[in-house]
């Protein structure tokens, strides 16, 4: 019974080796296919060989989700065991049987219609490529001719607007209104003199007069009152 029992263990060990060196893909997928196949002496020993394996392995990060893993196990686990190692074993099985997984379907299918989103913007800007070029060619045109002429018009407004603001400014109009008060004042110095020097008859230096009295009188009370009163 001990030579049956060493010669099935003789029969199980090549097993895992053939798993080992003909497995091509990460230890997760292998360990996942395992969890699937039904219990059999050389699955237990593979299983055995798996627990074996270098510490890094057993901690590396899984590349699929645990329900997508699940969507998988439930995709392995109606197939035999030369199925299972015909897909580790045989890396064109495996690219079909995933190519064939419901995820990588979807995955694909966004993934080129990404690609020809891509494609078809390009191809629109590469033929918008002629107008772009024009448009900037009369951007440029605009910007030497049009554009320069504006600006100029623009600064000779700007500088009218100027000279009319600092023409009403309150400080202008004092100081015209003071020059207004100095001509009237000498023309009333002038009219006093024709009187004096018998240029004019006494008649048309009153009418004269007081009426240049009248006018040096209001635009000093304006005069007053503007000093006098705040400017806002």
């Amino acid at each position: 019974m001990f030579k049956f029992w060493n010669s099935h263990e003789q029969q199980a060990q090549p097993h895992p080796q053939e798993g080992s060196s003909c497995s091509w893909y990460p230890p997760s997928v292998v360990g996942s296919t395992n969890s699937s196949r039904p219990a059999t002496p050389s699955s237990s020993a593979s299983n055995s060989f798996n627990s074996q394996r270098p510490a890094e392995w057993s901690h590396s990060p899984s590349p699929v989700s645990p329900a997508e893993a699940a969507g998988v196990i439930a995709l392995l686990k109606d197939k035999s065991v030369d199925e299972l190692r015909k897909l580790l074993s045989d890396k064109d099985a495996y690219n079909q049987f995933l190519l064939s997984v419901d995820q990588v379907k979807i995955q694909n299918k966004i993934r080129d219609e990404l690609r020809n989103e891509t494609l078809q913007l390009a191809r629109n800007n590469l033929d918008k490529e002629p107008q772009i070029m024009e448009l900037r060619n009369q951007c440029r045109i605009i910007r030497t001719t049009e554009l320069a002429a504006a600006q100029e018009k623009l600064n000779e407004l700007d500088r009218q607007k100027e000279e009319t603001l600092k023409f009403y400014s309150p400080a202008s109009f004092m100081h015209r209104l003071q020059d207004a008060m100095n001509v009237t004042e000498e023309e009333s110095e002038i009219v006093n003199r024709q009187l004096l020097d018998r240029e004019i008859d006494l008649g048309t230096f009153v009418q004269k007069y007081k009426k240049l009295r009248i006018s040096y009188h209001q635009r000093a009370l304006i005069h007053l009152a503007a000093k006098t009163s705040p400017i806002g």
